[in-house]
Protein backbone atom coordinates (compact mmCIF):
# COMPACT_ATOMS: atom_id res chain seq x y z
CA UNK A 1 0.00 0.00 0.00
CA UNK A 2 1.17 3.53 -0.73
CA UNK A 3 0.09 6.92 0.56
CA UNK A 4 0.66 10.01 -1.55
CA UNK A 5 0.92 13.28 0.39
CA UNK A 6 1.28 15.54 -2.61
CA UNK A 7 -2.34 16.69 -2.23
CA UNK A 8 -1.50 18.59 0.93
CA UNK A 9 -2.20 16.23 3.82
CA UNK A 10 -0.85 17.85 7.00
CA UNK A 11 0.08 15.97 10.16
CA UNK A 12 0.00 18.52 12.96
CA UNK A 13 0.55 17.61 16.59
CA UNK A 14 2.53 14.72 18.00
CA UNK A 15 2.61 12.15 15.22
CA UNK A 16 4.53 9.63 17.28
CA UNK A 17 1.96 9.76 20.11
CA UNK A 18 -0.89 9.30 17.64
CA UNK A 19 0.76 6.34 15.96
CA UNK A 20 1.61 4.66 19.25
CA UNK A 21 -1.83 5.21 20.75
CA UNK A 22 -3.63 4.07 17.61
CA UNK A 23 -1.62 0.87 17.27
CA UNK A 24 -2.01 -0.01 20.94
CA UNK A 25 -5.75 0.57 20.88
CA UNK A 26 -6.06 -1.56 17.76
CA UNK A 27 -4.04 -4.33 19.42
CA UNK A 28 -6.36 -4.29 22.45
CA UNK A 29 -9.44 -4.35 20.18
CA UNK A 30 -8.18 -7.34 18.21
CA UNK A 31 -7.08 -9.15 21.39
CA UNK A 32 -10.69 -8.95 22.61
CA UNK A 33 -11.98 -10.02 19.17
CA UNK A 34 -13.91 -6.77 18.81
CA UNK A 35 -14.85 -5.58 15.33
CA UNK A 36 -15.37 -2.03 14.12
CA UNK A 37 -19.09 -2.80 14.21
CA UNK A 38 -18.84 -3.57 17.94
CA UNK A 39 -17.28 -0.15 18.47
CA UNK A 40 -20.17 1.55 16.62
CA UNK A 41 -22.82 -0.60 18.34
CA UNK A 42 -21.50 0.53 21.72
CA UNK A 43 -22.33 4.10 20.72
CA UNK A 44 -18.75 5.42 20.66
CA UNK A 45 -18.73 6.69 17.07
CA UNK A 46 -18.44 5.66 13.42
CA UNK A 47 -16.13 3.16 11.75
CA UNK A 48 -14.39 6.13 10.13
CA UNK A 49 -13.64 7.57 13.56
CA UNK A 50 -11.96 4.44 14.90
CA UNK A 51 -10.01 4.01 11.65
CA UNK A 52 -8.66 7.54 12.08
CA UNK A 53 -7.76 6.85 15.71
CA UNK A 54 -6.09 3.51 15.01
CA UNK A 55 -4.25 4.96 12.01
CA UNK A 56 -2.82 7.90 13.96
CA UNK A 57 -4.64 10.35 11.70
CA UNK A 58 -6.05 12.76 14.27
CA UNK A 59 -5.83 13.91 17.91
CA UNK A 60 -7.70 11.65 20.32
CA UNK A 61 -10.03 12.82 23.10
CA UNK A 62 -9.47 11.36 26.57
CA UNK A 63 -13.18 10.39 26.92
CA UNK A 64 -12.89 8.32 23.73
CA UNK A 65 -9.85 6.49 25.09
CA UNK A 66 -11.63 5.80 28.38
CA UNK A 67 -14.67 4.46 26.53
CA UNK A 68 -12.52 2.20 24.36
CA UNK A 69 -10.59 0.94 27.37
CA UNK A 70 -13.89 0.02 29.04
CA UNK A 71 -15.11 -1.77 25.91
CA UNK A 72 -11.83 -3.69 25.60
CA UNK A 73 -11.51 -4.50 29.30
CA UNK A 74 -8.12 -2.78 29.67
CA UNK A 75 -6.50 -2.84 33.13
CA UNK A 76 -6.04 0.35 35.16
CA UNK A 77 -2.29 0.73 34.63
CA UNK A 78 -2.56 0.35 30.86
CA UNK A 79 -5.56 2.69 30.77
CA UNK A 80 -3.57 5.42 32.52
CA UNK A 81 -0.72 5.00 30.03
CA UNK A 82 -3.12 5.29 27.08
CA UNK A 83 -4.76 8.37 28.56
CA UNK A 84 -1.35 10.02 28.93
CA UNK A 85 -0.61 9.26 25.28
CA UNK A 86 -3.98 10.73 24.28
CA UNK A 87 -3.11 14.01 25.95
CA UNK A 88 0.11 14.16 23.90
CA UNK A 89 -1.75 13.71 20.60
CA UNK A 90 -2.67 17.39 20.74
CA UNK A 91 0.93 18.56 21.20
CA UNK A 92 2.28 20.79 18.43
CA UNK A 93 5.39 19.97 16.45
CA UNK A 94 8.41 22.32 16.47
CA UNK A 95 7.89 22.93 12.74
CA UNK A 96 4.36 24.35 12.93
CA UNK A 97 5.35 28.02 13.52
CA UNK A 98 6.89 28.02 10.03
CA UNK A 99 3.35 28.02 8.62
CA UNK A 100 3.18 28.74 4.89
CA UNK A 101 6.96 28.58 4.56
CA UNK A 102 6.64 24.82 4.91
CA UNK A 103 4.66 22.97 2.25
CA UNK A 104 2.00 20.78 3.84
CA UNK A 105 3.25 17.55 2.24
CA UNK A 106 6.73 18.20 3.64
CA UNK A 107 5.27 19.05 7.05
CA UNK A 108 3.82 15.54 6.95
CA UNK A 109 7.25 14.10 6.24
CA UNK A 110 8.89 16.07 9.08
CA UNK A 111 6.27 14.70 11.48
CA UNK A 112 7.20 11.18 10.37
CA UNK A 113 10.93 11.95 10.62
CA UNK A 114 10.40 13.27 14.15
CA UNK A 115 8.90 9.92 15.13
CA UNK A 116 11.58 7.80 13.42
CA UNK A 117 14.24 5.78 15.19
CA UNK A 118 16.42 4.97 12.15
CA UNK A 119 16.60 6.35 8.61
CA UNK A 120 18.46 4.58 5.82
CA UNK A 121 18.71 6.63 2.66
CA UNK A 122 20.09 6.32 -0.86
CA UNK A 123 20.79 9.71 -2.47
CA UNK A 124 22.01 9.70 -6.09
CA UNK A 125 21.66 13.45 -6.72
CA UNK A 126 22.01 15.54 -3.55
CA UNK A 127 23.33 15.38 0.02
CA UNK A 128 20.56 14.41 2.44
CA UNK A 129 18.97 17.44 4.10
CA UNK A 130 19.88 16.34 7.61
CA UNK A 131 23.57 16.37 6.67
CA UNK A 132 23.79 19.57 4.61
CA UNK A 133 25.85 22.59 5.66
CA UNK A 134 24.15 26.01 5.55
CA UNK A 135 26.23 27.06 2.53
CA UNK A 136 25.25 23.91 0.64
CA UNK A 137 21.61 24.51 1.56
CA UNK A 138 21.68 28.06 0.24
CA UNK A 139 23.18 26.91 -3.04
CA UNK A 140 20.37 24.34 -3.39
CA UNK A 141 17.48 26.61 -2.42
CA UNK A 142 18.70 29.43 -4.66
CA UNK A 143 18.04 27.19 -7.68
CA UNK A 144 14.31 26.95 -6.88
CA UNK A 145 12.07 28.84 -9.38
CA UNK A 146 11.23 32.29 -8.02
CA UNK A 147 13.41 31.87 -4.91
CA UNK A 148 14.11 35.14 -3.09
CA UNK A 149 16.81 35.86 -0.52
CA UNK A 150 14.12 35.85 2.20
CA UNK A 151 12.78 32.49 1.06
CA UNK A 152 16.26 30.97 0.97
CA UNK A 153 17.18 32.15 4.46
CA UNK A 154 13.86 30.94 5.87
CA UNK A 155 14.44 27.49 4.39
CA UNK A 156 17.99 27.41 5.80
CA UNK A 157 16.64 28.24 9.28
CA UNK A 158 14.00 25.53 8.92
CA UNK A 159 16.58 22.95 7.87
CA UNK A 160 18.88 23.89 10.76
CA UNK A 161 16.00 23.44 13.22
CA UNK A 162 15.21 20.12 11.59
CA UNK A 163 18.80 18.95 12.06
CA UNK A 164 18.80 19.96 15.72
CA UNK A 165 15.48 18.20 16.32
CA UNK A 166 16.86 14.98 14.80
CA UNK A 167 20.26 14.87 16.46
CA UNK A 168 19.81 16.71 19.76
CA UNK A 169 17.09 14.40 21.03
CA UNK A 170 17.79 11.43 23.31
CA UNK A 171 18.58 9.05 21.80
CA UNK A 172 19.49 10.88 18.58
CA UNK A 173 18.11 9.76 15.24
CA UNK A 174 20.28 7.07 13.69
CA UNK A 175 20.95 7.75 10.02
CA UNK A 176 22.72 5.57 7.47
CA UNK A 177 23.44 7.31 4.19
CA UNK A 178 24.79 6.12 0.87
CA UNK A 179 25.38 8.83 -1.74
CA UNK A 180 26.48 8.37 -5.31
CA UNK A 181 30.07 9.48 -5.89
CA UNK A 182 28.77 11.98 -8.44
CA UNK A 183 27.01 13.87 -5.62
CA UNK A 184 30.40 14.56 -4.05
CA UNK A 185 31.93 15.73 -7.33
CA UNK A 186 29.07 18.08 -8.25
CA UNK A 187 30.18 21.62 -7.33
CA UNK A 188 27.06 22.78 -5.52
CA UNK A 189 27.98 26.31 -4.46
CA UNK A 190 31.54 25.90 -5.77
CA UNK A 191 34.72 24.14 -4.69
CA UNK A 192 34.95 25.80 -1.27
CA UNK A 193 31.36 24.95 -0.35
CA UNK A 194 31.80 21.33 -1.44
CA UNK A 195 35.08 20.95 0.43
CA UNK A 196 33.33 22.22 3.57
CA UNK A 197 30.40 19.88 2.94
CA UNK A 198 32.57 16.79 2.55
CA UNK A 199 34.52 17.72 5.68
CA UNK A 200 31.20 18.05 7.51
CA UNK A 201 30.16 14.55 6.37
CA UNK A 202 33.46 13.12 7.61
CA UNK A 203 33.00 14.75 11.03
CA UNK A 204 29.39 13.58 11.30
CA UNK A 205 30.45 10.02 10.50
CA UNK A 206 32.64 10.01 13.57
CA UNK A 207 29.46 9.94 15.66
CA UNK A 208 28.02 6.55 16.55
CA UNK A 209 24.55 7.38 15.21
CA UNK A 210 25.69 8.61 11.77
CA UNK A 211 27.15 6.51 8.96
CA UNK A 212 27.91 8.15 5.60
CA UNK A 213 29.25 6.17 2.66
CA UNK A 214 29.55 6.78 -1.07
CA UNK A 215 28.97 4.43 -3.96
CA UNK A 216 32.01 4.75 -6.26
CA UNK A 217 31.63 5.05 -10.01
CA UNK A 218 33.73 1.90 -10.26
CA UNK A 219 30.75 -0.04 -8.85
CA UNK A 220 29.17 0.22 -12.29
CA UNK A 221 25.55 -0.87 -12.68
CA UNK A 222 23.71 -1.46 -9.41
CA UNK A 223 20.26 -2.31 -8.05
CA UNK A 224 19.29 1.25 -7.04
CA UNK A 225 19.66 3.03 -10.37
CA UNK A 226 15.94 3.90 -10.54
CA UNK A 227 16.24 6.75 -8.04
CA UNK A 228 16.43 7.94 -4.46
CA UNK A 229 14.57 6.29 -1.61
CA UNK A 230 14.46 6.32 2.16
CA UNK A 231 13.64 3.54 4.61
CA UNK A 232 12.13 4.86 7.84
CA UNK A 233 12.12 2.65 10.92
CA UNK A 234 10.19 3.30 14.11
CA UNK A 235 10.15 1.83 17.59
CA UNK A 236 8.70 -1.66 17.45
CA UNK A 237 5.27 -0.75 18.84
CA UNK A 238 5.01 2.65 17.21
CA UNK A 239 4.54 1.86 13.52
CA UNK A 240 5.73 -0.57 10.84
CA UNK A 241 8.78 0.34 8.78
CA UNK A 242 7.95 2.35 5.67
CA UNK A 243 9.64 3.61 2.52
CA UNK A 244 9.52 7.28 1.57
CA UNK A 245 9.85 8.44 -2.03
CA UNK A 246 10.05 12.17 -2.73
CA UNK A 247 9.60 14.37 -5.79
CA UNK A 248 9.29 18.13 -6.14
CA UNK A 249 5.49 17.71 -6.15
CA UNK A 250 5.17 15.68 -2.96
CA UNK A 251 6.05 12.55 -1.05
CA UNK A 252 4.82 8.98 -1.23
CA UNK A 253 4.90 6.38 1.54
CA UNK A 254 5.21 2.71 0.63
CA UNK A 255 3.82 0.66 3.51
CA UNK A 256 3.52 -2.75 1.87
CA UNK A 257 5.73 -5.14 3.83
CA UNK A 258 7.00 -7.01 0.77
CA UNK A 259 7.93 -3.81 -1.05
CA UNK A 260 9.62 -2.46 2.07
CA UNK A 261 11.68 -5.65 2.26
CA UNK A 262 12.63 -5.22 -1.41
CA UNK A 263 13.89 -1.69 -0.74
CA UNK A 264 15.77 -2.92 2.32
CA UNK A 265 17.54 -5.53 0.20
CA UNK A 266 18.44 -2.84 -2.34
CA UNK A 267 19.88 -0.62 0.37
CA UNK A 268 21.88 -3.47 1.86
CA UNK A 269 23.29 -4.26 -1.58
CA UNK A 270 24.51 -0.73 -2.35
CA UNK A 271 25.72 -0.27 1.20
CA UNK A 272 27.87 -3.39 0.79
CA UNK A 273 29.34 -1.93 -2.43
CA UNK A 274 29.96 1.49 -0.92
CA UNK A 275 33.02 3.09 0.67
CA UNK A 276 33.25 5.07 3.96
CA UNK A 277 33.19 8.82 3.37
CA UNK A 278 36.54 9.10 5.16
CA UNK A 279 38.17 7.42 2.14
CA UNK A 280 36.79 9.88 -0.43
CA UNK A 281 39.33 11.90 -2.39
CA UNK A 282 38.15 14.64 -4.81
Amino acid sequence: MTRDTGSGTSLSGSYSARLSLGLQLKAHRLAKHKSLADFVAAGFGSTGKIRRIEGGKSPVRVPDVLAMCELYGVDETTKNQLVTLARHTTDHGWWEPYGDALQSWFASYIAVESAARVIRTWDPAVIHGLLQTPAYQRAVFETYPGATAQYTEEQVRLRSDRQRAAFDRTPPLEIQVVVDEGVLHRLVGGKKVMAEQVDHLVKLSQQAHVDVRFLPWSAGAHVAMNGAFMIIEFEERLAPDTVYLETHAGGRYVEDEKMTDDYRRMFNAIQAQSTPIQEYTP
